[in-house]
Order: structure tokens, then sequence, then C-alpha cells
């Protein structure tokens, strides 16, 4: 029971437990839909009203494709947006029990969200990192309580992708660890474990799938299209590594190939000159509306 006599809330109870995901741009806002579409109430927060109002609109067009996919009824669509506000900054952060972070791809960013969210989080709220490549312990270096933190890795569009990487960091708690698989599993997602090693396993894996590509095309060895057809039709892949890295993002994928490089300094991960490129033009991808293709208009902030 709590001081006012109510009961305690169960961590995996959703319609208790207040999510809150600290960053609303395309990967914050897909949990957060995700999230509130598996029962919980979540606030998605950033560091302005306007990313937090963009978050809560990218969230409601990735319901209404899954409404149009029919993996969706129009009625728990209603509902999921109903559980889902906003916020600027940390609101209601002492109120949530499961708290997710989706900043960008930046070790010091991330510290510094975390020792933010130390300060302000109830003691028992679980703490997890949507960081892509990046160590939890390296996050989690000067927090007061490391063994609350954990890396929950999703995958972009979250709502169609069946993926979560479950990456606990050297001093992560057994309870805290069991507490984040429960709950990607709550969200319908199937787990996969990893070490905590930069890019994990599949960061690591796409990173060097792309940067190949990149290479062959920066040399002349065939046409991105010419490639990308070659990797769907001869390894029954779904897509091509242009459209792939245009999906998740030119910036994101070379932000990972650092990480790898500075964490392994091999020559597989030395990102090639095109992709940076790319980023100084900035063609992101559909995020942008152009990367290696054009698209109708751009999407949303990554």
């Amino acid at each position: 029971m709590t001081a006012n006599g109510e009961a305690e809330s169960d961590p995996r109870d959703s319609v208790r437990t207040r999510v809150l995901v600290v960053g609303a741009g395309i990967m914050g806002s897909g949990v957060a839909a995700q999230a509130a579409l598996a029962g919980y109430p979540v606030t998605l927060v950033d560091v302005s009203e306007e990313f937090a109002l963009r978050g809560r609109e990218n969230a409601s067009r990735a319901l209404d494709h899954a409404v149009r996919k029919g993996t969706v009824t129009p009625a728990d669509r209603e509902s999921a947006l109903g559980r889902l506000d906003i916020g600027i900054g940390l609101r209601r952060a002492d109120s949530a029990r499961i708290i997710l972070e989706a900043a960008p791809e930046n070790l010091e960013l991330k510290r510094k969200v975390f020792a933010e969210i130390e300060a302000n989080a109830p003691p028992d709220a679980l703490l997890a990192s949507n960081t892509s490549s990046l160590p939890i312990t390296a996050i989690g270096e000067h927090l007061k309580d490391p063994t609350r933190l954990v890396g929950i890795h999703f995958f972009n569009p979250v709502l169609q992708m069946p993926l979560v990487e479950l990456i606990p960091g050297h001093t992560t708690s057994p309870e805290v660890v069991e507490r984040a698989r429960e709950f990607a599993v709550r969200l319908g997602k199937t787990v996969v474990a990893s070490r905590d090693t930069p890019g994990f396993v599949t960061s690591r894996a796409m990173a060097v799938l792309v940067n190949e590509a990149a290479w062959m095309l920066y040399e002349g060895v065939a046409t991105k299209e010419d490639i990308d057809t070659a990797y769907k039709l001869g390894f029954h892949h779904p897509m091509g590594p242009f459209e792939l890295v245009d999906l998740v993002g030119i910036d994101t994928t070379l932000s990972i190939l650092d990480v790898l490089w500075d964490g392994f300094r091999d020559a597989r991960y030395r990102a090639c000159p095109l992709l940076r490129t790319m980023v100084s033009a900035h063609k992101l991808g559909r995020k942008t509306g152009e990367g290696f293709y054009r698209y109708p208009a751009a999407g949303p902030r990554p």
C-alpha cells in the first residue's frame, strides 16, 4: 500500500503503469504509440512543445497506417491516442514506472538525459535506452544506481517491426532485465538478448551490410538500383541496402559505424566517404525527403 492507502501499482499492470518516453522523434513516437496500444498510459516528452506535438502527430500517423493495414482496429487506435499525452522536459517523470530514452545517438547527450531522469524519477522506475549502438554500461557510467539501466532497442517502424533487442549493462540487475523483457513482450515483441558490446547484434550486422554496399557504389562497381536488386533477389532480403539506409537514416547509420570503429578499430567499420558526403549535404533518407533515393515528402524529425 502507498502512504495514502492506495494499492501499490504492479509494474506488470499496463493499465496502471505510466510509461514516459523521452524524445519525440521517429523512434520515440513509435514506441509511445506501441505502448499506448498495449494499454499503458504514456507521456511523450521533448525539449519543446513543437517537437512534442510533432511526435504525437507521428504516433497518430503510425496508428493510422496500422489501421489501413488491418493490424489495428479504428477503436483501438482511438483508445491508444486517448492514453497518449505530451509534455516538455521531464513532465510526469515522478509518476512514471517505465522510462525509455529515445534521444539522438550521442553518448554525452544520453548521459546528460539519464542524469536528469535519475534525479526526477521514482527510485523503482525502470530506466531504458533505445540506443542502437552505444554500450549501456558507458551510458550509465555516471548514474548513482546503474543497476536500474537496461537497453531496449526497438526497430523502425516500431508498430510494424516485431523485434526488440535487450541489452543488459555490466551492472544491470537481473530483476531489471526481467522487467524489461516483460515490458517488451507485453508490447507484442519478440526479444533477442545481446551482450553489451558496440552495435550489439543487429546494428553491427546492418552497418557492415550497408557500408559494403556504399563502398561498391563509391567504387563504381554497380548502380544503387542494381546493388539493391542483387541484395533483394540474391539473398531474399525484403529491401536493398540503400532502401534500408534511407529508412533507418543515413546519419544514424554513420553514427553507428563511428561507434563500431571507435570500439573495434576494424576496417570493416571504416565508414565509406560517400555516407559522410550524404550527411554533410543533409540528404539523410526518408526523413528529409532525399537520401540515395527521392521521396514525395519529408518524414518526421529524427
